[in-house]
């Protein structure tokens, strides 16, 4: 029988362990996660308040600033759910949700500003228009974060200890 092990070193030696060292990105994650959760609250606080607000100052049938905030607030039913986790910008699958549901958001809101700019002022436009850039600002943050945050499928688990 043929071993590829030399004469002199017959007893078998464990293998060396190697030195863990922590994966290190190129580019830090902190500054995306923090704008991502700046953008994020000030889009909800835009959406929840300032949209029906503004909305009702410059539209001329003047709407009814309490039923809009209900109505903005329905609206925001899953991206209140998604908070946590967006705001803490840690899990690349919930992250991943967070950013399909955004992209619902940005499609809504390009459509809504779409048929605004047939028929309202100009001042309707901005205010819209304000909502849809901050989305898609959102959706960036979310798109480099996912990029940055360490890999879902290369995930090495420790083997269990009995």
């Amino acid at each position: 029988m043929a071993t590829n092990r030399p004469d002199n070193n017959l007893q078998a030696k464990p293998a060396a362990k190697k030195a863990s060292k922590p994966v290190k990105s190129g580019k830090p994650i902190a500054p995306i996660r923090q704008r991502l959760m700046l953008t994020w609250l000030v889009w909800l606080v835009y959406r929840l308040l300032g949209l029906p607000i503004l909305i009702s100052v410059f539209n001329v049938s003047s709407p009814d600033i309490v039923g809009g905030i209900a109505w903005q607030a329905l609206w925001l039913l899953p991206a209140f759910i998604l908070t946590p986790w967006v705001v803490r910008g840690r899990s690349p699958y919930a992250l991943l949700v967070g950013s399909m549901f955004t992209l619902v958001y940005l499609g809504a809101s390009g459509v809504v500003l779409f048929t605004r700019i047939y028929g309202s002022s100009w001042s309707e436009i901005v205010v819209y228009l304000f909502d849809f850039l901050l989305l898609l600002v959102i959706n960036v943050w979310l798109f480099i974060l996912l990029k940055r945050l360490p890999s879902m499928n290369n995930v090495v688990k420790k083997p269990r200890s009995r």
